[in-house]
């Protein structure tokens, strides 16, 4: 492909479906179609050309359907969507989003209101704070509704487009992001929590989702991991009274940063496994 627009022989070869046309070759010219009406335009001239029987298919299927659209009831006109947010979320994410910002102002509630009672940080105990209790997986709740095969009608076509892969799992993935961490960064400012203690085992877990879901699945690597929190972390803290637990320490830092880095390490080696129908399982 030139730098502006794709060269004759990957349209014509496009268009015949020819075989020796590289994978890498194929999705460029997908995702430029996308965007170049020009190319378009010469792609509909090759297969008129080049492949007719496609064109005579088309033309059989367009004069079948032709009478019936004419005489369907218009559908209503919906609020239009920007195109960008449509490659940012889905409308499946808005309501897991505002239960995870839901859930960020419960636990803020709970230590503000058991701050008398020695179980949070806030009332300088050794308790811990909710929201630090829940800060990691909280982002993984809104990844698992963004990738989730169940509640996304559209996934089929979502991992077939052109432009899917590791770019558009990690725009989805910024976007909740953009929406838990503000709300993590006002519950720990309200319960003094240091930034990094919840900011790095959130974003750590977030990239730990990510790497497993390229093997597993991204939804059953976040309910997976958010289990073994639950489990592991939650129940233990909660059975002993609040106290907190190694985990969560400042002195555990370090480790969660090792973890994120190792994470995003093992998401950019296997950046092509996003592109397959698994990754949305």
């Amino acid at each position: 492909m030139s730098a502006e627009h794709a060269s004759a022989r990957i349209i014509a070869g496009y268009a015949r479906g020819d075989t020796d046309l590289a994978a890498d070759e194929v999705w460029a010219v997908e995702a430029h179609l996308e965007a170049c009406r020009v190319c378009r335009d010469r792609l509909a001239a090759a297969v008129a050309t080049g492949v007719p029987a496609v064109a005579s298919l088309v033309d059989s299927v367009w004069s079948g359907l032709a009478p019936e659209l004419a005489v369907t009831a218009p559908v209503p006109r919906r609020r239009h969507r920007p195109a960008w947010l449509s490659g940012w979320m889905t409308p499946a994410m808005v309501p897991w989003l505002a239960m995870v910002v839901g859930v960020t102002l419960l636990a803020l509630l709970l230590d503000r209101a058991g701050s008398g009672s020695g179980f949070g940080l806030g009332s300088g105990s050794d308790g811990v704070s909710l929201v630090l209790l829940f800060a990691p997986v909280l982002p993984v709740l809104g990844v698992a509704a963004s990738w989730s095969r169940g509640l996304d009608p559209a996934y089929e076509l979502t991992a077939s487009a052109p432009r899917a892969g590791l770019p558009l799992v990690l725009r989805r993935t910024a976007s909740v992001l953009g929406v838990v961490v503000p709300a993590l960064l006002v519950g720990g400012w309200a319960t003094g929590v240091m930034v990094a203690q919840w900011l790095l085992p959130c974003l750590a877990f977030t990239a730990a989702t990510l790497a497993l879901g390229g093997v597993v699945g991204v939804t059953r690597a976040a309910v997976a991991l958010a289990a073994v929190w639950a489990a592991v972390i939650v129940a233990p803290t909660l059975a002993a009274g609040g106290r907190t637990a190694a985990a969560l320490r400042a002195g555990g830092l370090p480790v969660w940063g090792l973890l994120l880095a190792l994470g995003i390490g093992v998401v950019i080696a296997r950046r092509g496994a996003y592109a397959a129908l698994g990754a949305h399982r």
